[in-house]
C-alpha cells in the first residue's frame, strides 16, 4: 500500500481527502510562501504558475523527508485585478480584503502536485471565478463576528462551506477547487499511479 502524505496544514484539504476515502498522513512542509510569492511576482509569474510552483515546492520538500511516500502538495492563489491576496493575518486584514473584493469578480487558482523521491512527478492547476455581492458594512461586521478566527484560515477570508456563501452573487467553477484542492483530478492521478483502486 502506498503511503500518502499531505504536505499541508489546511484542515479543509485534509477533510476533503478524508471525505473522499483517501487516507493521508499530515506533514506540513515548511515553505516561506510570502517570500516565494514575492519573488515570483517580481519575476512576472502568472498566478496559476505561482500556485503550481508552490504546490510543487511543498510536495518536493515533504518528499525529501519521506522518499518512499507519495507526497501531495497544494496551494491556492486569489487574484482580483492586479492584486494577489493571501490568508489574512488578523481580522483587520480580513475586513480589508473583503472590502477590496466587495462587488467585484475575482479568480481563485488551486494547484496540486505529487512528488516521490524528492521530485515532482505530476502537477495540475484549475481555477474558479467568483463574484462577491455588494454586501453592506453591517453584514460584513456580522459575518466577521460570526466566523471569528475561521476567516484567517482561508485565502480571501471566506469559506464557501459556511456563512461565506452569503458573500457571493455568482460562482463559476468546481466547488473542490474553491476549497483549495482540484480533488477530482488528484483522485484520477492517484488511481493512475496505483495509490487508489481503479
Amino acid at each position: 500500500m502506498t503511503l500518502l502524505i499531505l504536505a499541508s496544514a489546511s484542515r479543509a484539504r485534509a477533510r476533503m481527502l478524508e471525505a473522499a476515502g483517501v487516507s493521508v498522513e499530515i506533514e506540513p512542509a515548511a515553505i516561506d510562501e510570502e517570500a516565494v510569492k514575492a519573488s515570483l511576482r517580481r519575476d512576472g509569474a502568472k498566478p496559476a504558475d505561482a500556485a503550481t510552483l508552490l504546490a510543487e515546492a511543498k510536495a518536493e520538500r515533504g518528499s525529501g523527508r519521506n522518499p518512499q511516500a507519495l507526497v501531495i502538495g497544494a496551494d491556492s492563489m486569489l487574484v482580483c485585478g492586479d492584486a494577489w491576496f493571501d490568508k489574512p493575518p488578523d481580522r483587520e486584514h480580513a475586513r480589508a480584503q473583503l472590502l477590496a473584493l466587495r462587488g467585484k469578480p475575482h479568480r481563485l487558482y488551486s494547484a496540486v502536485a505529487l512528488a516521490r523521491g524528492g521530485s515532482a512527478i505530476w502537477r495540475h492547476v484549475e481555477y474558479a471565478t467568483l463574484r462577491m455581492r455588494d454586501f453592506s458594512d453591517g453584514f460584513l461586521d456580522a459575518y466577521l463576528e460570526a466566523e471569528g478566527e475561521a476567516v484567517l484560515g482561508s485565502v480571501g477570508a471566506y469559506r464557501l462551506e459556511g456563512l461565506g456563501a452569503q458573500l457571493f452573487s455568482r460562482i463559476e467553477g468546481d466547488h473542490f477547487v474553491i476549497q483549495g484542492l482540484p480533488l477530482l483530478a488528484l483522485l484520477e492521478q492517484l488511481r493512475v499511479l496505483g495509490a487508489l483502486p481503479k
